[in-house]
């Protein structure tokens, strides 16, 4: 069976913005349901100012915890040279980074310029794999910026061509205002696949405007086998408004499963996960599966 694969990024995106603090504690639970249900990728947090983000005050302590668990691939974002040095301390041998390709956005999210951005991504990568840690590099607002509109594809080509020639073995196209189109996925993937053939690519997609998951059939279809989720749909970016969270884990392994497709990842025990997020957040996360699955069981 053809397969693909699923990094959850609940335990990051999906908790980032959150009001309620999570303990230690109900992280650990949550890393070991997602690794239960069968994630093989999990991103567990951001080495941050915790000053800024209290929800992630406590990632040195998670990944020296979850870091050594076998056949998980366990990751966390990094921003900065001293995020670097904290995540190499603890263990870490794998760190995402990403930049946006949007000024406006680049400016709202880490003050920076673009082109600012991108040249300190760059060296950290350089910085990173001197360590012996490997990178993932992403570009955000690859298919469209909510304040500046369409987005130039050389740029994200050439962004991530950078990123790659530093060091970057994988690669990660964002669609953080959720603005992207199957058409515009599928265009955007051939055109990275000719110009850098040799990296591992990703997709990283919002549900803003209701084409999540058709912007993930289009990605499989244009060859992309790894995809960003959070379960329960948890997450979204802060700086676009309205932005309505990222492809629910569930929901994806749903849809791949029932296209004959492998996620190794079992729906029920990953709805387990989205009804302690449930439980913990004391509200219902937007993902589908488990609300279906549910009614199911009343029936």
């Amino acid at each position: 069976m053809d397969s693909v694969i699923l990094e959850d990024q609940s335990l990051w995106d999906g908790l980032q913005f959150e009001r309620l603090v999570l303990p230690l504690k109900d992280k650990v639970n949550l890393f070991h349901l997602l690794r239960d249900a069968g994630l093989k990728r999990i991103q567990v947090g951001s080495f941050v100012n915790p000053k800024i983000l209290p929800q992630m005050a406590d990632t040195d302590e998670f990944v020296a915890e979850v870091v050594a668990t076998p056949d998980v691939l366990v990751t966390a974002l990094v921003f900065d040279q001293r995020g670097l040095e904290r995540a190499h301390g603890c263990g870490l041998e794998h760190v995402s980074m990403s930049v946006s390709v949007s000024n406006s956005h680049s400016q709202k999210n880490v003050r920076k310029s673009a082109d600012e951005a991108l040249a300190t991504v760059v060296r950290l990568i350089g910085s990173a794999t001197a360590m012996g840690i490997q990178v993932r590099a992403g570009v955000q607002c690859a298919f469209g910026c909510h304040y500046e509109g369409a987005i130039n594809p050389g740029k994200v080509i050439r962004s991530l061509a950078q990123m790659a020639e530093a060091g970057a073995a994988r690669l990660n196209l964002a669609d953080t205002t959720g603005m992207a189109n199957p058409q515009q996925v599928k265009a955007m993937v051939a055109a990275l696949k000719t110009e850098i053939s040799e990296a591992e690519l990703s997709l990283h997609l919002c549900d803003t405007r209701g084409l999540g998951i058709a912007n993930m059939v289009a990605g499989h279809e244009a060859g992309v086998r790894i995809f960003d989720t959070s379960a329960g749909g948890l997450g979204g970016c802060p700086f676009v408004r309205g932005a309505a969270g990222n492809v629910p884990t569930e929901d994806a392994v749903n849809l791949f499963e029932s296209m004959g497709l492998d996620t190794g990842v079992n729906l029920e025990r990953i709805c387990k996960a989205v009804d302690y997020y449930e439980k913990l957040l004391g509200r219902r996360p937007p993902g589908r599966m488990s609300r279906v699955l549910k009614m199911q069981q009343r029936c």
